[in-house]
């Protein structure tokens, strides 16, 4: 039997199916785009049909490009958006509501409440993350406050939760599988790295039924098989990573003090810190990065919420730009950002500041700024907050990374990666196989039925790209140090509490 493996990608902003070859080569690519909900500033939705339909319309698009037999798939392997909540009908599949997206700051008071009573330390000790409303849990305590009914719906085990990846499986197999993987639980604020189990004491906290929560799995291994309706007979389904984790994988990042990151809708830098959890006191999360058989790897992430996503403003919000690939040139029409400054804090920051208050702000700006130089700002703000988080990672390790290995869609852009090897002092590499998030589904998948051997067998498919050295500027530093001061006058603008000098 040939040997071609489906990775399923869903995505923030599109629903991608890519078919690999053994190699890691790719075959033929299917995307549909994901409309986003914005009901309100700083909250963001999804329609979980839309989710579902455009994930399964591209995967018959793959398969209808590449002439491909789908007897000639071994498996699939899923990769997703991690921290988007879905509920859905346990009986009959019906989403319970749209999906509250991974960007979305609506369960913020929760966390403040959760904060006030002194349980952060408690959820950071047990999970690795911040008592921040980016994590699914914070979702679904909103969402049973807000809807009694729905709580004891779920308390009576008629509805069903899970990350997106849990939610397309349910869906693949016909309803027969409700699973997640290590990856995806690690970042649900309810799952507990040490034992490798939903931690009781904080689902009670956050008000959440043990009854609503999928089985965790290793990240490979064959978990179900597709109901046969969808592509004409069974398939297993043998890979689930989330897709900061996927992409670490698909960048083979096998080793402790390895690291990538993804230039996506957001930035998202991981350090592989090997077979036992390390705890941040930098504000990074410490995460599972996936479980091989019995064995853990542990990471240390940097979480950027807005990072492509601020092209995409320039095109839709601004209109400055037709489609996001017209970017780069808008950006090259001039030699720098002339002292803009441009913080897409547009739902909050990230690590390591953790601020679900903070809100953008342009700063710089003169009689002499141009759509341009605000477009080459908004580019930077990616290298910008991807050094914020890779300072905080060498600190917590005390490690000097001498190579970054980046992907995303951002990551073509030869500008932005020069200016972050230059911002960062490292070599900055970029693979050949760009799509490194599907292509880590693949690799778990493909393990699970023994097209690659071992991880010393996936990690000779990785071939180099291009490398971006770093060049002495003597601007950069002080670049930097106008973007960290830009940083400061966007935290806590939304504040509850006044700060100093505002008005009652």
């Amino acid at each position: 039997m040939a040997g071609y493996l489906l990775a399923l990608d869903q995505g923030t902003t599109s629903s991608r199916a890519i078919i690999f070859d053994t190699k890691g080569g790719i075959v033929a690519v299917g995307q549909r785009e994901l409309p986003q909900i914005l009901p309100q500033p700083g909250h963001v939705e999804h329609d979980p049909e839309c989710i579902w339909e455009t994930q399964l319309g591209s995967a018959h698009d793959a398969l209808a490009k590449s002439g491909i037999n789908t007897d000639d798939i071994r498996a699939i392997g899923i990769t997703n958006q991690r921290e988007t909540a879905v509920l859905w009908d346990k009986k009959t599949g019906a989403a319970c509501g749209n999906a509250i997206v991974w960007q979305s700051r609506i369960s913020a008071p929760v966390c403040e409440r959760l904060k006030a009573a002194g349980t952060e330390e408690r959820f950071r000790s047990q999970t690795g993350l911040r008592l921040d409303p980016y994590f699914s849990g914070t979702k679904l305590t909103y969402r049973f406050e807000a809807d009694s009914a729905l709580k004891q719906r779920a308390e009576r085990g008629e509805v069903l939760f899970g990350t997106v990846d849990s939610y397309l499986t349910w869906r693949l197999t016909g309803g027969q599988v409700h699973v997640t993987d290590v990856s995806n639980a690690s970042r649900t604020l309810m799952f507990n790295l040490h034992d490798l189990h939903w931690d009781n004491e904080l689902l009670g906290l956050l008000g959440v039924p043990e009854a609503v929560l999928p089985k965790v799995v290793a990240s490979s291994g064959i978990v179900g098989y597709t109901d046969p309706k969808w592509f004409g007979r069974e398939i297993p389904i043998a890979g689930i990573a989330g897709d900061q984790q996927a992409a670490t994988f698909g960048q083979t990042c096998f080793s402790p003090g390895m690291a990538k990151n993804t230039y996506g809708t957001g930035c998202f830098l991981i350090w592989n810190t090997g077979n036992a959890p390390q705890t941040s006191q930098q504000g990074m999360l410490t995460t599972i990065l996936w479980q091989l058989g019995e064995e853990v790897t542990y990471g240390l992430e940097g979480s950027v919420f807005v990072g492509g996503a601020a092209v995409q403003w320039l095109r839709d919000g601004l209109g400055v730009i037709e489609n996001s690939s017209d970017v780069e040139a808008l950006a090259a029409q001039v030699d720098d950002s002339d002292g803009v400054v441009v913080v897409p804090a547009f739902v909050g920051m990230g690590a390591p500041y953790w601020d679900p208050y903070a809100r953008g702000g342009i700063f710089g700006l003169t009689r002499g700024s141009t759509a341009a130089h605000i477009a080459r700002a908004t580019v930077e703000s990616m290298a910008f907050q991807s050094r914020d988080v890779l300072d905080c990672m060498q600190r917590d390790t005390g490690i000097e990374l001498n190579e970054l290995r980046v992907d995303g869609g951002a990551s073509v852009n030869v500008e932005l990666m020069q200016f972050q090897a230059d911002l960062l002092g490292v070599s900055v590499v970029r693979p050949q196989v760009a799509e490194t998030t599907a292509l880590g589904a693949a690799f778990l998948a493909g393990l699970a039925v023994d097209e690659w051997s071992s991880l010393e067998d996936v990690a000779s498919t990785w071939k180099l790209g291009a490398r971006f050295e770093p060049t002495e500027d003597a601007d950069v530093d002080q670049q930097y140090r106008q973007w960290q001061k830009a940083v400061q006058r966007c935290l806590a603008w939304e504040s509850p509490t006044p700060l100093p000098g505002d008005s009652a």
